[in-house]
């Protein structure tokens, strides 16, 4: 009888579990969408060369490289 009163127990402590994991995977931020302070300066003056037409579109380049 204790054999399945422990199973049922255990049974209950992964459903918790599981339910807990799935709650931290949906609430968990990914780390990548972060931008350091260098890498927000970097992609500011990215948008100002693309507005100011300093940049080089992926099709000229692709000319320029002979692809």
């Amino acid at each position: 009888m204790t054999e399945a009163i422990d199973i049922k127990k255990l049974y209950e402590e992964i459903k918790t579990v599981r339910q807990e994991i799935g709650f931290i995977k949906k609430h968990m931020f990914d780390p990548d969408s972060i931008l350091t302070n260098t890498e927000a300066k970097r992609f500011e003056q990215s948008l100002k060369d693309l507005k100011q037409g300093k940049t080089t579109s992926l099709s000229e380049f692709k000319k320029e490289l002979g692809i």
